[in-house]
């Protein structure tokens, strides 16, 4: 191992399998059978599975309710709808949200932002420019540091329509989804 590079053919322990700890916290790799790696975690994704009602042109958080997988536990699908995860490091980031006008020629404005720690970070939006449609699906990701303590993410949204109540589309074939993983250390 004179360059820092360990070579070998196979690890094991006494019992034939094992976990290794490489570098920083939380990033392991598991050897033997049935091989994993914890190097994109935290993680999860989470859809809304049923329609979320929402008043007209009014900022709402999306209330992501069913979790597909949750790594570490760091996502709330209950109480908060935020991502709070654990390991500080650089996370990829995404959502999509069905907005719908509930009729055609109705929604005006479609909008939807990430929150990290109570502020705005990021927006994407759907302006149709005064040829109303009755929906969409408006979506965005990036890639943002978080602490691993106290840093949390929400999704907020926004649907502005000529008349009616708007609503964020929900249900289990997932057309509303929030989802994160880790990609590095800090």
């Amino acid at each position: 191992m004179a360059n820092g590079t360990l070579k070998v053919q196979n690890i094991e322990t006494s019992s034939g399998s094992g976990t290794i700890t490489l570098g920083q916290s939380g990033e392991t790799i598991a050897l033997g059978s049935g091989v994993t790696s914890k190097m994109n975690q935290p993680a999860f994704e989470a859809y809304l599975s049923a329609d979320q009602t929402i008043s007209d042109n009014v900022s709402t958080k999306v209330q992501f309710d069913t979790e597909v997988f949750d790594t570490d536990n760091c996502y709330d699908n209950t109480t908060n709808y935020r991502f709070t995860p654990n390991v500080a490091g650089k996370y990829y980031v995404y959502t999509y949200v069905e907005c719908n006008g509930l009729s055609n020629a109705n929604l005006s404005l479609a909008l939807i932002y990430f929150m990290k720690n109570g502020s705005q970070i990021s927006q994407s939006t759907l302006n149709a420019g005064g040829n109303n449609i009755k929906g969409t699906t408006v979506s965005t990701n990036f890639v943002l540091d978080m602490n691993g303590t106290t840093d949390y993410l929400e999704v907020f949204g926004q649907i502005n329509v000529a008349s009616s109540t708007p609503r964020f589309d929900g249900e289990s074939r997932k057309v509303t989804v929030f989802g994160a993983y880790r990609i590095g250390a800090e």
